[in-house]
């Protein structure tokens, strides 16, 4: 009989966790009516970090993605008119994305729908246990010396 493996044991309960983060999000989407993937959401989120419009070649950096799941994303969300390709001033060649009006809305909603779903997944912590929880999340984030795999 082999030992208790608890690395392993870790990272099944990891795996776990974030699959119930991902449903719990998504139950939390459909509930607010968005429209919206999760995939969208973070795509919407990331796009609202940036300056000015980023070119979809940015955006797949960013999302650490193919760019061709970048056009995906963006096609479904140009379609409902949450963001909207623009031509860039500097080389008609290139493409940027930007938030419309009503992708900013949408964010906004996006926020509360986050927020709401975070209080559940935490719900069972004490708020001592949510901060050391942080203080750990953060740790595994930053890795290897804070470098990006």
């Amino acid at each position: 009989m082999s030992s208790p493996d608890p690395d392993g044991l870790l990272a099944e309960q990891l795996l776990r966790l974030t699959r119930r983060v991902h449903r719990i999000q998504k139950r939390h989407l459909e509930r607010h009516d968005l429209g919206v993937t999760p995939a969208q959401s973070r795509l919407l989120r990331t796009l609202a970090h940036y300056a000015s419009p980023p070119r979809m070649a940015d955006l797949a950096e960013r999302l650490e993605v193919v760019p061709r799941a970048v056009t995906t994303l963006v096609d479904g969300l140009e379609t409902s008119g949450k963001v909207r390709r623009v031509p860039d001033p500097a080389n008609r060649r290139v493409t940027r994305i930007e938030l419309t009006d009503e992708g900013r809305t949408t964010l906004r909603k996006l926020r509360g729908a986050r927020r709401s779903a975070a209080e559940e997944i935490l719900a069972p912590l004490t708020e001592k246990e949510r901060q050391v929880l942080g203080v750990l999340l953060d740790t595994l984030i930053e890795g290897d010396g804070g470098q990006r795999c």
